[in-house]
């Protein structure tokens, strides 16, 4: 294959006619249930129902999975949305790959999305999503143990937390300022390169401090707090005199070489992309999971490509990249967008 190539029509349709483990890495935030009427037939996120939504990205998951290598490993962004608030709730600022949050959606859109002939029927109400109104529908986790249920290893949970997030209209409840990255796997091992990925350890100024001569150790033991140890009460002789005071005042950076296993909340900032009206998912979302979830040279697939983020993220990082994308419109955005970032690739390498 060349180093991209992005594939117009349905994601599920696509898939059935790629080989097996083709792919090594998956990256992708599928459409929102409700969230947008994209205006191209055959749509995922305009399903009758939410049990309906559920089965079609289960059923294109499946597809997904069996094109990934048995090592291979699936990065899933999903935000939340509530009852009863159909074409006024969810995301916030993203909503998939290339489509606006409800939350950051003008009148006249949220009226489009209403006037939809699938609309007609509820926004969100208990025959849409079983649900009494304003109850928080809980999208991300169902479809997590969807897939579970399907035969996906479900590995982790990351809270993608936004410092810049939608401001809501809401007084009853706290303004969203998450979103969840689950990874997924095909198998019970697979690869996953942690060091990739290590973070700054616990600077020096985050480090406990205590008074010059107090022991944080005797708390708990009946011991007088700030009772001080002596380097032989602590078991050492005079030749290592004073090595415990200057171990404890070390940051636990200094002491574990600089570095730490990545923590499960990431703060990212939404990206706006200045080429169209909306918010794509950011560019420091996709890297952490092409890093540590994709090896040198591997193939990063994206079946809901979007505006192509993913695509721009996996080049950069020397992967090479598969899009899916139903809307021609997004399609030769996302050929445009990865042709601009990476110009020695020209646009009809994109073309499939």
């Amino acid at each position: 294959m060349n180093h991209f190539e992005i594939k117009q029509g349905d994601a599920l349709a696509i898939l059935k006619t790629m080989p097996d483990e083709s792919v090594d890495c998956i990256v992708t935030s599928p459409p929102y249930w409700g969230l947008r009427d994209y205006g191209v037939f055959g749509q995922i996120g305009l399903e009758e129902n939410f049990q309906e939504y559920l089965e079609v990205l289960t059923s294109v998951f499946r597809e997904a999975r069996r094109v990934l290598i048995k090592t291979g490993t699936a990065w899933i962004n999903m935000g939340d949305s509530y009852a009863g608030s159909w074409g006024a709730q969810s995301r916030g600022n993203t909503a998939g790959e290339g489509s606006v949050g409800i939350e950051g959606t003008s009148p006249l859109h949220a009226r489009q999305i209403k006037a939809h002939p699938q609309m007609q029927a509820g926004t969100g109400s208990l025959k849409r999503t079983g649900l009494k109104s304003k109850n928080l529908i809980g999208v991300p986790w169902r479809l997590a143990f969807s897939l579970q249920a399907d035969g996906w290893y479900l590995r982790d949970a990351i809270i993608w937390h936004k410092p810049n997030p939608m401001p809501e209209s809401v007084r009853d409840r706290t303004t969203k300022a998450h979103e969840y990255l689950f990874l997924l796997t095909k198998s019970r091992k697979y690869f996953y390169d942690a060091a990739a990925i290590a973070e700054p350890g616990i600077l020096r100024n985050e480090a406990p401090k205590f008074p010059a001569g107090w022991d944080p150790e005797n708390h708990g033991r009946g011991e007088k707090a700030g009772r001080y140890k002596s380097d032989k009460q602590r078991g050492h002789s005079r030749r290592h005199a004073g090595f415990n005071e200057r171990w404890d005042s070390m940051s636990k950076v200094e002491q574990c070489g600089g570095l730490r296993n990545k923590r499960s909340v990431w703060t990212i900032p939404t990206q706006p992309f200045p080429g169209a009206h909306f918010a794509t998912y950011p560019e420091k979302l996709v890297e952490p999971c092409i890093k540590a979830g994709c090896p040198a040279g591997g193939v990063v697939l994206d079946p809901f490509c979007g505006s192509g983020t993913t695509g721009i993220v996996a080049l950069r990082l020397g992967r090479r990249f598969i899009g899916i994308e139903l809307n021609p419109e997004y399609v030769e955005m996302a050929r445009r967008r990865i042709s601009d970032d990476n110009p020695i690739f020209n646009r009809e390498a994109g073309a499939a």
